[in-house]
């Protein structure tokens, strides 16, 4: 079984070795801490100081949004976990210190149901099989639950039944979906999603806003890391109602809401329209009336924003891991924001982009690491780049 020492943070895992998703498991919390600062600090070291890196007070069970792969092994077993690292082996996890407590489970009791239900695992190289996938979203203020399953096919054997019994087990459950995706791909979710029961999403509360999540809505899985985060980048973009905000990447509106509380006009750029579509709706719950959003490509909206005239105090960038653009950096130069604030999944992404602004005219602070993923090697950070004066 898996273990937290309260003293040392240390966490103990059995499956690290074969998950391969929490590389610090077993090692002091601080010692950690400082691997990743040294970490920072030699990406950083010709460019700008590190700030000492924000922890986490108890750094467990903080992925809101918990994944499970659904297979057998030879003789028939069910196993529900995560792949072999680089294989398409499925290492049967039964408890996870990173994961949802609520989440982990409704897995469990799943994977007992199969059994009971005569369920059968799906097998992507026949094809055949009943479940695929299992994906829970928890609202860690609401502490509503969301349960979508991923099927092979439509049909449901004793869907009712079924129902009936998770939710009896587990009555925190306040929706469930059931996605069917059959195709021949490592893509988690298919084309169609119906909705078995409740609303067919989930709300919670960020930085004081509501959001609600579908099941593809891109939400940050460490709730307390992200609010401390997005506080950090209000207080770098240092935002008056005289100021526009360009958010760039703006996913379902998460940090580009929070910062319409002290800006004049923010707007939310995203290609993905479906979130867009989830920031509308989000904007309106919470009844903010300074913000709206396109579906775009953020460099090709900053190159027609420009092109019209009009001006932008403020551009704050959360990209994907693989960075901004070049086009996209060109369009921040040629609008020339004030300040540019970077957040970052991938530092040494941001550390190539950081580069080609300052080449374009810009200075940059002193970065801020997140430990947004304790006890695996990723860290987040966030940086100001401000418009040298000439």
């Amino acid at each position: 079984m898996s273990s937290y020492n309260e003293e040392t943070k240390a966490i103990n895992c059995p499956y690290f070795e074969d998950c391969g998703a929490c590389a610090y498991a077993g090692m002091k919390y601080d010692n950690e801490l400082a691997i990743k600062t040294r970490d920072m600090e030699k990406l950083f070291k010709d460019i700008t100081k590190v700030e000492p890196i924000v922890s986490m007070y108890r750094p467990i069970y903080y992925r809101n949004k918990v994944h499970a792969v659904v297979a057998a092994d030879k003789k028939g077993n069910i196993r529900m976990g995560t792949y072999k690292e680089n294989s398409h082996d499925v290492v049967d996890i039964k408890d996870c210190m990173i994961e949802d407590e609520v989440c982990r489970s409704i897995i469990n009791t799943i994977k007992e149901l199969m059994k009971s239900f005569k369920y059968k695992a799906y097998n992507e190289d026949t094809r055949q099989g009943f479940l695929r996938h299992i994906l829970i979203r928890r609202g860690v203020v609401t502490k509503e639950v969301m349960l979508c399953l991923v099927t092979g096919d439509i049909a449901f054997p004793s869907k009712n039944n079924f129902l009936k019994e998770i939710r009896k087990r587990h009555p925190e459950i306040t929706t469930v979906l059931q996605n069917v995706n059959n195709s021949k791909t490592s893509m988690i979710l298919g084309k169609r999603t119906v909705t078995l029961f409740g609303k067919g999403y989930i709300e919670d509360i960020l930085c004081g806003l509501k959001f609600r999540l579908g099941i593809s809505s891109f939400y940050q899985i460490n709730h307390d890391q992200t609010e401390k985060l997005y506080k950090k980048a209000i207080k770098l973009a240092n935002l008056t109602k005289q100021d526009t905000v360009i958010d760039a990447y703006c996913g379902i509106g998460t940090i580009g809401m929070a910062m319409s509380k002290t800006a004049g006009q923010v707007i939310g750029v995203e290609l993905n329209e479906n979130a867009i579509e989830d920031a509308k709706v989000n904007a309106k719950l919470n009844n903010i009336k300074n913000i709206y959003f396109q579906a775009a490509d953020a460099g090709e909206f900053l190159v027609d924003y420009a092109a019209s005239g009009r001006k932008a105090n403020v551009v704050v960038m959360d990209p994907p891991r693989s960075g901004s653009s070049p086009e996209f950096l060109k369009s921040i130069l040629k609008i020339k924001p004030d300040r540019v604030v970077y957040i970052s999944c991938n530092p040494e992404t941001q550390v190539r982009d950081i580069k080609t602004l300052i080449k374009g005219g810009y200075k940059i602070s002193p970065v801020t690491p997140f430990d947004m993923f304790p006890h695996t090697v990723h860290t987040e950070t966030v940086c100001l780049m401000s418009r040298k004066e000439k």
